[in-house]
């Protein structure tokens, strides 16, 4: 039986064969594709119309544009585009190798010396791109020189406007959740929901793990977590109730129109998790159950985790916390074996990702190897529902354009 793009996703989403392989491909901030090779993407697909669009100015990510998500088969779109509508809302700039392009105009941007800086709305330094850099690093992390054991964060949101990741929005994320706000957000994300028959995922955010770290920095808050557990549960215990709120306001307005809402927290490196599975246990396991949870209760969706590296022994824990997905897939990480992952979770959670190694395949093998891999990578995870197709991770800078064109050939020849 035919199916539409969003009835394809959800049937992976509740574990059931779709008629073909769903498809992600810029449905979120780490399933897209870097500024620089989506232009030599289009030029390649002979697409013409159109400007680059960063729409991601940390990363440096492009939206997909419609003509390419029909070229490409593309089943998924972030809550993102239904925004920024009026060319007004976007001002040129220009790419590290030259590309023209368009950004938010209501980003904060500027150069000094030879480095672009991101600044906060009171002109704080929050990242910058340095020459010969493709993208911004974290340059401030506010709660740095502050002890931990003392404080009562009483201040937290505040110091959350200050870290780039939580400070320099992408579109939708900028409308404050104020009532002027999240009117313009029910309004966007209506119209979009009347305009496509794709998945459409609502980037929420909620981290508190990876968030602390961009507070404190990632050492400091590692060695509080090892010395003063009292202060890190009062620090989780703050980021979720902000998240709680936030969420409550958010999806009051986004939640009949979206289908997917997609947490965030890094808990994995390349060798393993960032932090034991008792620590998970103890510091973040009983936050993510109570907002995944809540969500639920919120709105008719299901609840995406974005958590890179190989977590493989914290997946029973996310289970259990009510996870429905969890992206990237980072095949190649410790642990993160496509056929023991699908035979172990694959009833229970959905796989949002692994589909192509963006680390040593997409950028560097053949064409016909980027075909062979992948098909063995649709065999392993396709079968019964549960996978929704994307490459591991973004596409960066420098992927040839042929590669990229050969995965999605691959996909839907599969």
């Amino acid at each position: 039986m035919s199916m539409n793009s969003r009835e394809r996703v959800l049937a992976a989403l509740n574990h059931r064969q779709s008629d073909r392989m769903p498809v992600d491909f810029g449905g979120h901030r780490s399933s897209g594709i870097m500024a620089i090779a989506y232009a030599r993407l289009k030029r390649a697909l002979d697409i013409t119309s159109g400007d680059i669009y960063v729409y991601d100015m940390i990363q440096q990510l492009a939206i997909v544009e419609p003509p390419v998500l029909e070229a490409l088969g593309v089943d998924v779109i972030e809550l993102g585009r239904g925004f920024l509508q009026r060319e007004s809302d976007w001002k040129p700039w220009t790419l590290p190798d030259g590309t023209p392009c368009k950004i938010p105009s209501y980003l904060d941007v500027e150069r000094r010396g030879n480095e672009w800086r991101l600044l906060a709305y009171d002109g704080t330094v929050l990242g910058a791109q340095r020459e010969g850099c493709l993208y911004f690093e974290q340059t401030y992390f506010p709660l740095m020189e502050r002890d931990i054991r003392d404080a009562d964060f009483g201040g937290l949101e505040e110091q959350l406007r200050h870290v780039i990741w939580s400070a320099i929005a992408a579109p939708a994320a900028h409308l404050a959740l104020d009532e002027t706000g999240l009117a313009g957000l029910a309004q966007g994300a209506k119209a979009l929901r009347a305009s496509t028959d794709r998945a459409i995922v609502g980037l929420f955010g909620g981290s508190l793990f990876e968030l602390s770290e961009f507070l404190y920095r990632m050492d400091i808050h590692l060695t509080n977590m090892g010395l003063y557990p009292e202060a890190v549960h009062r620090l989780s215990e703050e980021l979720c109730r902000i998240h709680l709120r936030n969420l409550e306001r958010w999806l009051g307005a986004v939640g009949p129109y979206i289908d997917v809402v997609l947490f965030s927290d890094d808990l994995g490196g390349q060798s393993g998790p960032l932090l034991s599975p008792r620590m998970y246990r103890e510091y973040y396991k009983p936050y993510h159950a109570r907002m995944w949870r809540r969500a639920k209760e919120l709105a008719n969706v299901k609840v995406m985790l974005h958590c890179c590296g190989g977590v493989e022994p914290l997946l029973e824990d996310l289970i259990d916390a009510g996870l429905d997905a969890i992206n990237p897939v980072q095949i190649n990480s410790r642990g993160m074996e496509t056929t023991a992952l699908k035979a172990r979770y694959g009833d229970r959670l959905v796989l949002w990702g692994g589909g192509c190694d963006t680390r040593e395949v997409l950028p560097y093998a053949s064409p016909v190897a980027v075909s062979d891999h992948v098909h063995h990578q649709v065999r392993a995870l396709h079968p019964g529902g549960g996978f929704v197709f994307q490459q591991v991770h973004n596409i960066m800078a420098d992927v040839p354009p042929e590669n990229i064109i050969a995965m999605f050939e691959a996909v839907h020849s599969a």
